[in-house]
C-alpha cells in the first residue's frame, strides 16, 4: 500500500526544470519534489552504463522522499536508463511505483503535427546516438522519417548564459543547416533537450519558413495530466498542496542561482548526496 506523497522530477542539471514549470502551471496543486544531478552533470557525453547508475540512484532517493511517480525530465536519461529501470529494477524496488520519461510523449503527439512526415530532432550527443526518438516515433507512426542531429555547444551556451550571444548564433545555425541539409522536407524541429527552451527566439531565427520548432514540456505535462487521469490509483498517491522542495547535488546557492535562468524567480534549495 502506498502512502501519499510528492510527485517527483528528475534532471541531470537545470534543464529539467523547464519540464517542471510547465507541469506546475498546468497541475499548480499537487505537491512536486525536484532534484537535480548537477555535480554529475553533464550526462550527453556518458556511457549507458553510467547513466543508468546515476539515474537508478536519483530514482530511489526520490522514493526514499516518499514520491511514488517519478518523471525523469531528462532526454538522456529518458533515452539510457528509463527501459531498464522500469523493467528490471522497478519490480524489486516496489512494483506499484512508477518512473515515466519525456520521449515517449513527445513522440505520440508529433504524427499530429507533421504534415511532411519529415521530422528532425536536436539534443545532446547521448540523445541522438541512443536513437530513442527514431525507435519511439517509427512504433507509432512508421511512415515517418526521423533524423537526427547532435548539438553539443548548445546546453554549454544556455548553463554559461551564452544564449543570447553572437556565438550562440553561430552554434545554432550552424546545427540546423547540418540538420536541414540531410533532409530538406523536414516540417517540425523537436527540441530533445531541456535546455533547448531558452535558445527557442534563436532557433526560429534560422529555421526556414515553414519548419516550426517544438518544446516538450507542454507536451510533458498534459501527458502526465492524462496519465493521472487514466491512473485514479496514481493520483490518488498523489499529495495535493501546492509546494515545491528542490534540491541539488552540487552548490545549493549556484543552484538558486543558475534557476533563475529556466524559472524567473528565486527559489530554496537543499543540497543532497546520491548513493
Amino acid at each position: 500500500m502506498l502512502r501519499p506523497g510528492p510527485i517527483g522530477v528528475f534532471d541531470s542539471g537545470y534543464g529539467g526544470l523547464t519540464i517542471l514549470s510547465e507541469i506546475q502551471a498546468l497541475m499548480p496543486g499537487y505537491d512536486y519534489c525536484y532534484l537535480g544531478d548537477n555535480s554529475r552533470a553533464p550526462y550527453g557525453t556518458r556511457s549507458f552504463e553510467v547513466v543508468y547508475e546515476f539515474t537508478r540512484q536519483a530514482v530511489e532517493t526520490l522514493f526514499d522522499m516518499g514520491c511514488n511517480l517519478v518523471i525523469l525530465a531528462c532526454n538522456t536519461a529518458s533515452a539510457k536508463a528509463l527501459r531498464t529501470i522500469q523493467q528490471n529494477d522497478l519490480p524489486n524496488i516496489d512494483p506499484d511505483k512508477r518512473v515515466l520519461g519525456v520521449i515517449r510523449p513527445t513522440a505520440e503527439i508529433i504524427g499530429k503535427i507533421t504534415a511532411s512526415r519529415h521530422v528532425g530532432v536536436v539534443g545532446t550527443s547521448g540523445t541522438i546516438q541512443s536513437e530513442s526518438y527514431p525507435i519511439e516515433i517509427k512504433k507509432l507512426f512508421p511512415d515517418i522519417v526521423v533524423t537526427g542531429e547532435a548539438c553539443p555547444m548548445w546546453v554549454p551556451l544556455v548553463e554559461n548564459r551564452e544564449y543570447e550571444t553572437e556565438g550562440a548564433d553561430y552554434f545554432i545555425k550552424k546545427n540546423l543547416d547540418s540538420i536541414l541539409s540531410k533532409d530538406p522536407l523536414i516540417d517540425t524541429l523537436i527540441l530533445g533537450c531541456t535546455h533547448y527552451p531558452l535558445l527557442l527566439d534563436k532557433i526560429k531565427k534560422y529555421l526556414p519558413e515553414g519548419v516550426s520548432a517544438l518544446p516538450q514540456g507542454e507536451y510533458i505535462a498534459h501527458s502526465l495530466q492524462d496519465y493521472l487521469f487514466r491512473h485514479p490509483e496514481m493520483d490518488n498517491v498523489c499529495t495535493k498542496g501546492g509546494t515545491t522542495h528542490y534540491f541539488t547535488t552540487e552548490s545549493p546557492d549556484k543552484f538558486s542561482e543558475a534557476a533563475t535562468i529556466f524559472l524567473n524567480r528565486d527559489i530554496e534549495v537543499d543540497h543532497i548526496t546520491l548513493e
